[in-house]
């Protein structure tokens, strides 16, 4: 079985200054699913989004203000909350707070596949 240590895996670079790492998956799609930690810092916001395949996000540090499609107001996501998101809901999050929001995300797909939409 492969041990992944995430201290040798690169950090990449997403817009608004938030990092990912990949830890398990990588381009060519050679597992079933992704696994990644992002990091996104104070007042970092991921704007409407959606994925073809369902995504599981656990809180692992910080807090955001968080939305998903059909579930009314927002969510105030922390430590202790996993959210699992169906496939095509729209979602997305402000980080609030002082320190940075950090997230395990798991992607059931063999590729990352993120569909942008202009509003919530």
């Amino acid at each position: 079985m492969p041990i992944v240590h995430h201290k040798d895996i690169p950090l990449e670079d997403f817009s608004g200054g938030s990092t990912y790492q990949t830890l398990v998956g990588d381009k060519a799609g050679s597992t079933p699913v992704r696994i990644g930690i992002q990091t996104s810092p104070p007042g970092y916001s991921a704007r409407p989004h959606s994925h073809p395949y369902t995504e599981i996000l656990t809180v692992l540090e910080g807090r955001a203000e968080a939305w998903m499609e059909g579930v009314a107001g927002t969510i105030i996501a922390e430590p202790g909350m996993t959210l699992v998101f169906p496939p095509n809901q729209k979602h997305g999050f402000t980080v609030i707070g002082a320190g940075p929001f950090r997230t395990y995300g798991v992607h059931a797909s063999a590729h990352r596949i993120v569909d942008f939409h202009d509003q919530r």
